[in-house]
């Protein structure tokens, strides 16, 4: 079988295995070398479709080039605990074993032929290939080190290299008597020193054969042989030997060189791809790789969720095709290649998962490589974001801008409206008649109103919050109850239109106390506004969710907001009264965010007594002095 042959049929062999899982080390596009996908005809996050996850480990490898089969190669001998200086060494040592095998075996053959070989000669060979086989079949249960063999009395060079020259120094020395030449056999010492040990050791190796061989051809000489032609032959050997022991110190040393110089590229390399892995599987946006044939190379955790109506898609390698809702995104990748090129802004494209179900996202595509347009191993990366962040990320940056500008405006007003006031207050001392002071009631009425808009708006000017202490949330919201329902003329008890729900012990948040009682009056006023005022129509409670959130929440059994307003809630300036300002609720989410809490509306199902909620989630924090709790009064 030729070499070409051989060196397939070893490629399908591996080809055949099944493809190892990947191990932390691996680059985050490790997925590359991914196993072939299988079709998909629901969404990826249906049961149906984690079943098919947990079968697409045992697929078969797919067809790789010889570049990518050398480099797993590469891959696998520098992250193994064998070095190459004890992969040579075992090398050596079972090329000894197979040279003993053939040493006994040619005495036997020159037997069967007619050529006696010499009694010592046999014994010889029979011996040194016992002692090879014997090194070569020991277990190991350490690998050999380089110092090991840089001893000339250790274990290890006298039972290799030591051996090899007493044996075949004693052959070549029983020459004359027998059939057989032996000093090529020398070469495997000399040449075993010059790669495993120093260069010192390795000259000495070659000059003790050398010398051998020397001592030979004059004994030789002196038995009546041709003196000059054996120191000739001699001295050719010896310096040829000499020549082999630096060469193959010189190619050892590169060796060495080239697999330390490995080993620092492979610790770099799986430095940079953890830290690539670390990237990508954090950023927000969604990254998926993908090739021509629409199957999904690589996906970060972002993009998953992207795919899915809710939680996530299965891990990549998966296929593209085959799920109705991704149709729009199997159009865009197909357009992509065949245009070799995308806007830089990118497009939109909408994942249809229900009827009633869509999610828009931006997709913006770039290219690992320009090849031709049949390549097969072509890749592009999609970004993926979904538009309802990029809106909600827009309209963040215009209210911010626009809270500046409006902080400004608001605290240049002060002056001007104090004057107002002041030169309104005068007037009204000298009001005689009945219109005059209809009119000055007006226009204090109007400043009072302006005040409250322009208190409004510095209050959520940007600020930094100092010295977060935890409160009592418990004892906080049932004070505050108590003093909302005085307020607004409520009266607490069984048939009262608040019904509070507190836990019964202290519960400790991060918020501040002032703040707190603003957000939840807010609140408060807004459900009993729109409330039936029936008995329980409004209903706050107050649980700990788990160790780290506290939950507190206010429904009403108000008619439920619509999609249209739902939008806009938390929005300034926006109001669904004629006189309201449309801060309250931008400023309850601004002095949330400053105590790291959140808060937001939910309508609930349909059927339930109370549609409408608001809730704000509060970071639980434990209480340094816990003082008693107030409790409600009917």
């Amino acid at each position: 079988m030729s070499e070409a042959a051989r060196e397939r049929d070893r490629r399908m062999g591996e080809r055949r295995q099944p493809r190892r899982s990947p191990t932390a080390d691996e680059s985050w596009f490790g997925a590359f070398g991914s196993a072939e996908d299988t079709q998909v005809s629901q969404y990826e996050n249906s049961p149906e479709m984690k079943a098919k996850a947990g079968d697409s480990a045992a697929a078969t490898a797919s067809s790789t080039s010889d570049s990518r089969l050398f480099s797993r190669q590469a891959e696998r001998i520098v992250s193994a605990g064998q070095t190459a200086f004890d992969r040579i060494y075992r090398t050596f040592i079972g090329a000894r074993a197979a040279l003993g095998v053939a040493l006994v075996l040619a005495q036997a053959i020159t037997g069967l032929f007619g050529a006696r070989p010499s009694l010592e000669a046999a014994l010889i060979s029979v011996a040194y290939g016992t002692l090879a086989l014997v090194l070569w079949l020991l277990p190991r249960k350490t690998p050999v080190e380089p110092k090991a063999l840089a001893r000339v009395f250790g274990a290890p060079w006298l039972s290799t290299i030591g051996v090899d020259l007493l044996a075949f120094s004693a052959l070549h020395m029983l020459a004359p008597g027998s059939s057989l030449n032996y000093v090529a056999l020398l070469v495997l010492p000399v040449l075993m020193a010059g790669v495993l040990t120093p260069r010192p050791l390795a000259l000495a190796t070659s000059a003790a054969v050398a010398l051998m061989l020397l001592a030979v051809a004059w004994f030789g000489g002196l038995q009546g042989s041709n003196l000059t032609q054996l120191l000739t032959q001699a001295a050719l050997a010896g310096s040829g030997f000499f020549v082999i022991t630096v060469l193959a110190g010189e190619l050892a040393g590169r060796l060495a060189r080239e697999e330390l110089s490995a080993r620092g590229n492979m610790e770099m390399a799986r430095q940079q791809a953890a830290l690539n892995r670390l990237v990508i599987e954090e950023m927000q946006d969604g990254i998926l790789v993908v090739d021509r044939r629409g199957r999904v190379r690589a996906a970060n955790p972002a993009a998953r969720r992207l795919l899915a109506p809710s939680g996530m898609s299965r891990p990549a390698p998966f296929q593209l095709r085959g799920v109705e809702a991704w149709q729009g995104l199997v159009r865009t990748v197909e357009q992509a290649f065949a245009e070799s090129s995308w806007p830089e802004a990118g497009r939109d494209v909408t994942l249809a998962f229900e009827p009633d179900a869509a999610r828009t996202l931006r997709v913006r595509v770039r290219f690992t490589r320009h090849k031709a347009a049949q390549a097969n191993e072509d890749f592009c990366v999609l970004f993926l974001e979904d538009v309802r962040n990029m809106q909600a990320r827009s309209r963040q940056e215009k209210l911010a801008a626009m809270g500046r500008v409006s902080a400004g405006i608001a605290h240049e007003i002060r002056n001007p409206l104090a004057a107002i006031a002041q030169a309104n207050a005068l007037l009204a001392e000298d009001a005689t008649d009945a219109a005059q002071r209809q009119l000055t009631r007006m226009v204090a009425d109007n400043v009072d109103r302006l005040k409250r808009i322009v208190d409004d708006v510095m209050e959520v000017a940007p600020g930094a919050v100092q010295d977060i202490v935890a409160i009592d949330a418990t004892a906080m919201v049932a004070a505050i109850c108590s003093d909302w329902a005085r307020s607004v003329g409520v009266k607490l008890g069984e048939q009262s239109v608040l019904r509070v729900e507190l836990p019964p012990q202290p519960l400790g948040v991060a918020f501040d106390a002032e703040h707190l009682r603003r957000v939840l009056v807010n609140l408060l006023d807004n459900a009993h506004r729109h409330a039936s005022g029936a008995p329980g129509a409004v209903v706050l409670r107050l649980d700990s969710r788990d160790d780290a959130r506290a939950f507190l929440s206010v429904a009403s059994d108000g008619t439920p907001i619509t999609a249209e307003v739902e939008r806009y809630l938390f929005e300034p300036f926006f109001s669904t009264r004629s006189r309201g300002t449309g801060l309250g609720l931008y400023i309850c989410r601004e002095l949330c965010e400053r105590y790291g809490a959140s808060i937001d509306y939910r309508a609930r199902a349909a059927g339930d007594p109370h549609p409408n909620e608001f809730y704000v989630v509060m970071r639980r924090m434990p209480l340094a002095d816990t003082e008693a709790r107030l409790h409600l009064t009917s």
